[in-house]
């Protein structure tokens, strides 16, 4: 069985063992991605997101009315324009105003900014932290984001959805063989020289597109997503390089004349040959339904006669 069941089987076993923890079906408790653990007796309806993944996935939960404020840049989907803008550096006073009862944030917002969080919990204001770093912990995210509002069934048809849609995908490259499949640098920070951990959503996107991760000896950035590598031993690896992929948008402002004029980035075979391709940041780097977007968008970069 190679690489790309073997994601398929993995997932399925992870989503099967989740289903597995039926008292999760009533369940008000439960510890969040920052150790916390989040006591609650009934579904939460007005919520303040700062984080945009939190903000897509409720409203993919049908929370249109529950979300009162959302991250200053938040632009998807289109009804997040519509709401109050919020942010971790502003004061709490703007936040306890708004009379949320729950306020979604991310790991490193719960870390930098302690002072807020700690106004918002003696105001009686529940802070949760979430940011899953695998599709396996995707699914278990979403199915706390279902907790939280009362959401359950929306939040494990979300999962089958994307199930169905990710076998769907990986089956379009299902019988090609190891040597048929493209290999790929897949850039995250073009002016640090850094690609993505081999268990990120972005490589899991590249993976299940068919594509083959020539980074997967990348060493991780402290303890994100993100990895070291380093000009040397991209170069190093060349003549193997089919198609450079890069993710584009706020973390990596880049474009092709950039890559081009790089030096020594000409020594790289798809560079050479024109094969660098570009995708959106927010299709690869986020735990939402769009990720499928993501994987379908490399899978016709890497095999358009299949895509």
């Amino acid at each position: 069985m190679h690489i790309f069941k073997k994601t398929i089987v993995c997932c399925l076993l992870s989503w099967v063992c989740l289903l597995g923890l039926n008292h999760w079906a009533a369940a008000t408790e439960f510890v969040d991605d920052n150790g916390q653990t989040i006591r609650f007796d009934t579904p939460f309806t007005r919520i303040i997101s700062l984080y945009p993944a939190h903000t897509e996935n409720l409203f993919f939960l049908g929370l249109d009315q529950e979300i009162i404020g959302v991250a200053k840049n938040d632009s998807f989907p289109a009804g997040a324009l519509a709401k109050g803008k919020f942010h971790y550096r502003e004061d709490a006073e703007k936040f306890i105003a708004a009379q949320p009862d729950l306020v979604l944030v991310r790991p490193m917002v719960m870390r930098s900014y302690p002072q807020l969080m700690e106004q918002l919990a003696r105001a009686g204001i529940t802070v949760v932290s979430l940011q899953p770093t695998s599709v396996a912990s995707m699914f278990s995210y979403w199915h706390k984001l279902g907790l939280l509002t009362g959401r359950e069934k929306e939040a494990a048809w979300m999962v089958d959805r994307f199930q169905q849609g990710l076998s769907t995908l990986v089956q379009r490259t299902a019988d090609l063989d190891p040597e048929q499949r493209t290999r790929v640098y897949f850039q995250a920070i073009h002016r640090r020289m850094k690609t993505f951990m081999p268990t990120s959503l972005a490589i899991f996107a590249l993976e299940s597109a068919g594509g083959i991760n020539i980074a997967a000896d990348a060493n991780q950035v402290r303890s994100t997503n993100i990895a070291y590598y380093g000009k040397e031993r991209i170069l190093a690896k060349g003549r193997q390089i089919d198609v450079f992929l890069a993710q584009q948008g706020v973390m990596n402002r880049v474009d092709g004349e950039l890559i081009r004029q790089e030096p020594g980035f000409m020594a790289i075979r798809a560079v050479q040959e024109g094969r660098v391709y570009f995708i959106d940041e927010h299709l690869v780097s986020r735990p939402t339904m769009r990720l499928l977007e993501g994987i379908n968008q490399i899978g016709a970069m890497l095999y358009p006669e299949l895509f």
